[in-house]
């Protein structure tokens, strides 16, 4: 036999060989089971109940989120972006009609939009983009307050109506996270972290009412109030309209809020009972509540 053959031999066998044990291998692995919880938070051997339950724990003991997106109420879409936190919040606030930003530092609030804003009042043009004080005793306040209070919002987004179901592992960004249906979706859908603390990550309304991303729990901002030159006091109540209703009110009113003509600025009916206010922003407020998602 050549030295050629026999190398020729010992090579095919090599082959073979190496063929044979990355067959074997690939069975062996084929044969294990993955962990799907390994390296996550443990969350996601809870029951669905368990779930809800440690994501609203979780969001109630967070000092700051950042909350994003949209929500319906009465027909009627709102975009927000907030950042909250528990001595204040700042954000943006958008509907087919109006724009307004809110600041909140400790319990003193500011709002800051366009002249119409404002609707009719003598004073529109003054307080067009400025950031004007909201009065505590003004009859908005506690409505404009509630889109910068964390736990108000959370409160009042983050609630699942009917039976709970657990759904697919998945991801919202990078993060792995798991689903949490009531009603297979009709009732809402909470989707909650597997990565470190199971903070709530998006919102999903009943009824297609809105869709809330939650992100940078915990994550510090800076918040402070706007400069003297950009801001405008109004002493104990805003401006009242020329048509005698709120400012407030005639710029967004409209958007139910029972024996109220409207909800001020409020894209929403909170939780307290309506009243059918007059005064210089009170055409419409829901007077004692605060809750601007109408959860």
């Amino acid at each position: 036999m050549s030295a050629h053959s026999s190398a020729v031999r010992l090579r095919r066998a090599a082959v073979i060989g190496a063929l044979c044990a990355g067959i074997a291998v690939t069975a062996t692995g084929c044969a294990e089971k993955t962990d799907p919880d390994k390296g996550t938070n443990g969350v996601g051997k809870q029951t669905p109940e368990k779930i809800e339950s440690q994501a609203k724990a979780a969001a109630a003991a967070a000092n700051s989120v950042h909350l994003s997106g949209n929500l319906v109420v009465g027909g009627k879409p709102f975009t927000l972006d907030l950042r909250l936190k528990a001595d204040g919040g700042s954000g943006e606030v958008k509907s087919q009609a109006d724009t307004f930003q809110v600041l909140r530092v400790g319990e003193q609030l500011y709002l800051k939009a366009s002249a119409a804003f404002w609707g009719k009042s003598d004073s529109a043009g003054k307080l067009g983009d400025k950031y004007v004080k909201v009065p505590e005793s003004d009859p908005t306040y506690k409505q404009f307050r509630g889109f910068t209070d964390i736990h108000v919002l959370l409160d009042g987004l983050l609630g699942l109506q009917g039976k709970l179901t657990k759904g697919g592992y998945t991801t919202v960004g990078h993060t792995r996270a798991v689903p949490v249906s009531a009603d297979a979706g009709k009732g809402g859908k909470l989707t909650v972290s597997l990565e470190g603390t199971p903070y709530p990550l998006l919102m999903e309304r009943a009824g297609g009412a809105g869709r809330v991303e939650l992100s940078e729990w915990g994550k510090t901002f800076p918040l402070e109030a706007p400069a003297q030159d950009q801001t405008v006091d109004y002493g104990s109540q805003l401006p009242t309209t020329k048509d005698g209703t709120g400012a407030t009110g005639a710029a967004t009113g409209g958007t139910t809020g029972g024996k109220g003509k409207g909800t001020g600025a409020s894209p929403a009916p909170s939780k307290g009972t309506a009243t059918s206010g007059t005064g210089a922003s009170g055409a419409g407020t829901s007077g004692q509540g605060s809750n601007p998602t109408g959860g």
